[in-house]
């Protein structure tokens, strides 16, 4: 028997896209699946629209009812709740291509050493964010491990820890070299050793994950268009993007903390003059409101 794979959907108000969400999730030419659902108490037609789908499929899908409390706390419930072997995030908006699953699973059979396989992604641009800026965002982001020198053999790219060290890495505009939770699939064992997304972070805990699993096994990237990733006006990612969320100014302190003698000199020198820099600025303030 092949291996389970939990396809994991946290939802909140999903009720514009999920149904496509859910006939790419049942239309997968793996066979072996589970479908878990962790709904952040949506108010619309979301579950409604998901419980249709039992009737459609011998696929089991399982709702749970999440009390919100941040992205990430829904997405580590899904997790807790799968019993796979593997864990597929779906979220609500995304489309999985039939054979993502299957080709995805091959790659992690066929390499123990692998926790975590990535693909491409295409672009599906809502109306409502048709603009040049999505052109010049995604001509940015469009493939995120453009620039990495990591071999391809058989259309699959190995990323290693020394991904860490490269110039590449904290080169911008782009933070995350991997892909986004509906682009990766991973063991699911691996939370035993490196734990779950971390919930006090709001828009780059999807990365900051993926880079603790790879100072322990090493990642794969399919170079082939596996999901479609949905760009609109409501989705989290643009969402948390105007919003005050403070991710991006800690993860200097995350990097220096975490991966600090991961990286080159280079980087180490400029991570440590930007939190000397800050550090500095906070004790003048802290002086002037002491009237010191």
């Amino acid at each position: 028997m092949n291996p389970k794979v939990s396809i994991c959907i946290p939802t909140y108000n999903g009720v514009k896209f999920i149904a496509e969400a859910m006939d790419s999730a049942i239309c997968q030419t793996y066979g072996n699946l589970e479908i878990i659902v962790s709904d952040d108490a949506s108010i619309d037609g979301t579950l409604k629209i998901i419980e249709t789908y039992k009737f459609k499929t011998s696929i089991p899908i399982s709702v749970y009812h999440h009390e919100p409390n941040g992205i990430g706390a829904n997405w580590n419930n899904c997790i807790k709740k799968a019993k796979g072997d593997y864990i597929k995030f779906l979220f609500q908006d995304d489309v999985l291509i039939p054979s993502c699953i299957e080709q995805m699973v091959n790659i992690l059979e066929q390499n123990p050493k692998l926790g975590m396989v990535a693909s491409k992604r295409k672009f599906i641009v809502e109306q409502d964010l048709t603009s040049d800026a999505t052109k010049l965002w995604i001509e940015k982001y469009g493939d995120l491990q453009r620039g990495l020198h990591f071999k391809i053999n058989k259309n699959v790219q190995i990323i290693d820890r020394s991904l860490f060290k490269s110039n590449e890495f904290l080169k911008p505009p782009i933070k995350n070299k991997i892909g986004e939770p509906s682009a990766v699939l991973f063991r699911k064992s691996i939370t035993d050793i490196i734990g779950f997304y971390r919930e006090d972070l709001k828009q780059i805990l999807d990365y900051e994950f993926c880079y603790r699993l790879l100072k322990k096994q090493d990642i794969a990237i399919i170079n082939e268009n596996l999901v479609k990733f949905r760009l609109h006006h409501n989705q989290a990612t643009n969402v948390n993007s105007h919003s005050n969320i403070s991710d991006y100014k800690t993860y200097n302190r995350i990097l220096l903390r975490e991966y600090f003698w991961c990286l080159n000199a280079n980087a180490r020198k400029r991570l440590l003059k930007k939190e000397y820099k800050l550090i500095n600025f906070l004790f003048k303030i802290k002086s002037k409101l002491h009237g010191k």
